[in-house]
């Protein structure tokens, strides 16, 4: 028998968290809903989970410092789902650690589609459960993990994906759009800055490890791994 998937949702609309609810539940999952960013805490310390989605309006502590606190320890998908319709609003929770956003209002195919994306890692298929190896850098994705100069990595999903691609195709030039579809399977809007994002996260956590340039910009193509 197949396991369902566990997914915590941290809405405080309760309409909201209802909707999100059914739609988990018509895709087989078993979500577990929790009203506060106190509670989400609490539930993530006493469950586990595949995957949260978020909200960053909450009571007690906000979407913002629930990803900061999570990231600190764990490596679980976080979709956060919010009003905050600005770039800037986006651009910082994805730095924070955030692997996907949607805003409200949202639409059920789109949940289901960026729900199934992050949960595809448990179903990795043979052809793809090699060793990744590029210089210093070494992928495993059966273990979900990357070392740097035999120094662990912690990356998000997002993060790993982007990461897998590029060491799958070393010297490759992917554009922002090719990455986007490839990774997230939709179609890229254009002015999307989810990609940078998650390119300069990769880069920063390199440069903890490494001075040593591994993802270069292509101007006006996009970016390869070197």
């Amino acid at each position: 028998m197949k396991e369902e998937k566990r997914i915590l949702i941290i809405e405080d609309d309760q309409e909201i968290s209802r909707l999100l609810n059914v739609i988990l539940i018509k895709m087989g999952m078993t979500p577990v809903a929790a009203y506060s960013g106190t509670e989400g805490l609490l539930q993530l310390k006493s469950n586990t989970f595949d995957l949260i989605l978020l909200d960053l309006m909450l009571p007690g502590i906000s979407g913002e410092e629930f990803i900061a606190q999570v990231r600190e320890e764990s490596a679980i998908p976080i979709i956060v789902i919010s009003a905050k319709v600005g770039i800037d609003d986006k651009v910082q929770v994805l730095k924070m650690g955030a692997d996907d956003y949607i805003t409200k209002p949202f639409h059920q195919k789109e949940v289901e589609a960026r729900v199934e994306v992050q949960l595809r890692k448990s179903k990795v298929q043979p052809t793809q459960i090699e060793e990744k190896v590029w210089r210093g850098l070494a992928i495993f994705p059966e273990k979900f993990s990357v070392t740097l100069n035999h120094k662990a990595l912690q990356l998000t999903n997002a993060e790993f994906d982007i990461l897998t691609l590029l060491i799958n195709h070393p010297e490759h030039a992917f554009s922002k759009r090719e990455i986007y579809e490839k990774i997230w399977k939709g179609t890229y809007v254009g002015d999307d800055n989810t990609i940078s994002v998650h390119i300069s996260n990769l880069r920063r956590k390199i440069a903890e490890i490494t001075s040593d340039e591994y993802i270069r910009t292509i101007w006006g193509v996009g970016f390869m791994l070197v």
